[in-house]
């Protein structure tokens, strides 16, 4: 599928691609202020990173919805309505993974986790945006933003809508041009940086 960005190509990744989204991903959050927080050693981080979003985008893979450039410059994760992240048995092995790979930090990322999970609206089927990166060997090219342009394009033709939390407060004006509105927030443990909580109508034109 063409994105109609200059003709980016993008398409739905298979399990053959879980290593080079993860690692797309992993860099793309490498200075988040949410994610950075949760995994603090910047020495560790990327090795850190692997693992977990390795383990969190596999369970998205359960879905056609793990969308990505050819060359995986950029990636974003999806899930369908109706979909869980995690299914039912990986929920189990999330905290010992947590425990795995921070040690006696695993409470407050996990407390993290369920922050997101209790911000998260339940009133009306749609898409969740659980990822969206950036290779930083692509940046600055608007690769992740036609990314999303797409995702948005394929869902606008479901008649859905769409949600997403924002980790970074300096991403938000840039998924409000696609539409996506703040609609709350919610703060991570020990940190004042927001979460800024975004939903986005079914057809909504961009700015």
């Amino acid at each position: 599928m063409a994105s109609g960005d200059g003709g980016l190509r993008a398409r739905s990744a298979t399990w053959a691609d879980l290593t080079a989204v993860a690692e797309t991903i992993s860099l793309a959050f490498h200075g988040d202020p949410t994610w950075s927080r949760a995994f603090p050693d910047p020495v560790r981080r990327q090795a850190q990173y692997s693992v977990f979003w390795t383990f969190m985008i596999a369970g998205a893979l359960r879905y056609p919805w793990v969308l990505m450039t050819d060359g995986c410059e950029a990636a974003a994760v999806w899930i369908p309505p109706g979909g869980t992240e995690l299914a039912e048995e990986d929920e189990a092995r999330l905290g010992p993974l947590l425990e795995q790979l921070v040690g006696g930090r695993a409470d407050e990322v996990s407390e993290l986790l369920e922050r997101v999970e209790a911000a998260h609206p339940r009133d009306e089927p749609h898409y969740y945006l659980s990822l969206l990166g950036t290779h930083p060997d692509h940046t600055g090219r608007g690769i992740g933003m036609a990314l999303l342009a797409e995702s948005l394009s394929r869902i606008d033709r479901e008649r859905m809508p769409a949600y997403l939390e924002s980790s970074n407060p300096a991403n938000n004006h840039r998924y409000q041009r696609y539409g996506f509105e703040a609609i709350g927030e919610f703060y991570p443990p020990g940190s004042d940086t927001p979460v800024t909580t975004m939903w986005r109508h079914a057809g909504s034109t961009p700015v």
